[in-house]
């Protein structure tokens, strides 16, 4: 997608609506000064608005005012993080972590920010990472696009995104899946998509989604995922499949009644599936294997709170390209547009939110969550608009009660069957509901800018969210009316 110049905009711009989004935020912090509890800051309600402001400008903006939006989306995204950050950096100046921790370094404001930048880096490091990676791999299919080999992609998507994770599973699939279907391809295709590839296949391991990567690092155990979830993986995803086939057998009806006729016919010689890329095809794995350092670093060397994993990542992903090949590149129809557009937002998303879920986690226990329905459509609600990593944790926290998210804890969690219920909850509720909108997994955002750059004309942000909930939200019902109620 081409970004229209609209006036001033730009790199320089970002910076400065930054600059005076931190500007609005230390004024705040003199004009409404921060409240202390019993030796804890407390988070008003008012500062989730700038969280608030820039959902709605995301999901509102594209259709008051498109040209202007698509030019100047990074400056929302800065100027609202920009309040936020100010407003904790000036205002929470209290020692991290008083009374009780005996003060962890830092005051909160600056902890809670630190803290936010690096779950960032971390995610841009392993979605754009993944981005460029598949970038520099090619897949090529003499199959045409119909409804047998559309399932197939789907179906093979669900299984890859347990290996490769939802966003590496999206990166590879989404092209040849384009390409296929070229001359016949609609939003709802991608749409399909996104819900199978991008989101609900990805709940059979840690490595799949991150909110269940989140689980395993505090202590769920690696093969608790599959164990326990594999029954609402195989139910969804095969809902999701079958309604797939159902939609594209209409659409393949209604072109043949229309005469409509291939019109980019591609060679039927060859293997009937080509994967080239060599250095792609090496980095990819060392894309997963980075997941891995930091936990590593942290068991073996006692080394954390430093993303040298998301670093790795990082170098990873820029020698992928580098070693592209340019045939590849241009096949693949690659460029940065679609991962400048998603670090932008997701800046600006993850800078905001930190009020939104402390607010959340100070509050939960008043909400009266205490049932695995509540559990799971609570989760599942904020993990559409939140970020649904973050969002598990807290509703695990609730889950556990006042002691700390330990290993320990979590045993002591799964060993009950009504806790191990609750988890499953939790589990789901965080990866099945991340597909209701374009920003509640990292990957969709992702997509729908691909798709945005091949000229689908992909439905709005309620657009989207009104056909997620006519497909989706009926199986995610029936799916809680079989193993959760």
């Amino acid at each position: 997608m081409t970004t229209p110049h609209h006036g001033f905009s730009g790199p320089k711009c970002w910076a400065v609506s930054a600059a005076v989004g931190l500007a609005l935020g230390l004024l705040l912090s003199f004009l409404i000064p921060a409240h202390v509890e019993h030796g804890h800051p407390v988070v008003p309600l008012w500062l989730v608005a700038p969280f608030a402001l820039l959902l709605g400008s995301i999901a509102l903006m594209p259709f008051i005012a498109p040209r202007f939006w698509h030019a100047h989306y990074p400056d929302f995204a800065f100027l609202l993080g920009g309040v936020t950050a100010g407003y904790y950096l000036f205002a929470f100046t209290m020692p991290h972590g008083a009374p009780a921790g005996g003060g962890g370094g830092g005051s909160y404001g600056a902890h809670a920010m630190l803290h936010a930048l690096i779950e960032y880096y971390s995610f841009i490091a392993l979605v754009g990472g993944l981005f460029v990676v598949s970038g520099t791999i090619l897949i090529e299919t003499r199959a045409r696009g119909h409804v047998v080999s559309n399932c197939f992609i789907l179906i093979a998507g669900a299984i890859l995104a347990n290996v490769v994770g939802t966003t590496g599973a999206s990166m590879l699939l989404i092209r040849p899946y384009m390409r296929i279907n070229r001359g016949r391809l609609f939003s709802v295709h991608i749409i399909m998509f996104i819900l199978v590839v991008s989101n609900c296949g990805g709940c059979l391991t840690p490595i799949g989604d991150p909110p269940l990567y989140l689980g395993y690092l505090k202590g769920v155990p690696f093969s608790w995922t599959f164990t326990h979830l594999w029954p609402e993986w195989l139910f969804v995803c095969g809902c999701l499949v079958a309604i797939l086939a159902v939609l594209d057998t209409i659409i393949e009806r209604n072109i043949r009644a229309a005469g409509h006729v291939d019109r980019h016919p591609e060679p039927r010689t060859g293997p009937l599936i080509r994967i080239s890329g060599t250095p792609g095809l090496v980095c990819l794995p060392l894309m997963v294997l980075g997941v891995f350092i930091d936990p590593m670093l942290k068991k073996f060397a006692g080394i954390e709170g430093i993303p040298i994993g998301a670093t790795f990542q990082i170098a990873v992903a820029v020698v992928a390209y580098r070693l592209a090949s340019d045939r590849i590149l241009a096949a693949n129809n690659f460029t940065f547009g679609p991962v400048i557009e998603v670090g932008c937002l997701f800046a600006g998303i993850f800078a905001s939110m930190v009020p939104a879920l402390a607010y959340l986690a100070e509050h939960g226990k008043q909400l009266g969550i205490d049932t695995p329905t509540a559990f799971h459509f609570g989760t599942g609600a904020l993990s559409a608009v939140l970020d649904n990593a973050p969002t598990y944790l807290n509703f695990l926290q609730v889950a556990i009660g006042p002691t700390e998210i330990t290993p320990a804890s979590i045993a002591t969690l799964i060993a009950d069957p009504a806790g191990n219920t609750l988890l499953c909850a939790i589990s789901t509720g965080a990866v099945f509901f991340g597909a209701m909108t374009y920003i509640g997994n990292g990957p969709n955002f992702m997509v729908k800018a691909i798709a945005d750059n091949a000229g689908v004309r992909m439905p709005s942000f309620f657009g989207y969210l009104a056909r997620a909930s006519l497909i989706l939200l009926p199986v995610l019902i029936l799916n809680w009316a079989l193993f959760i109620r």
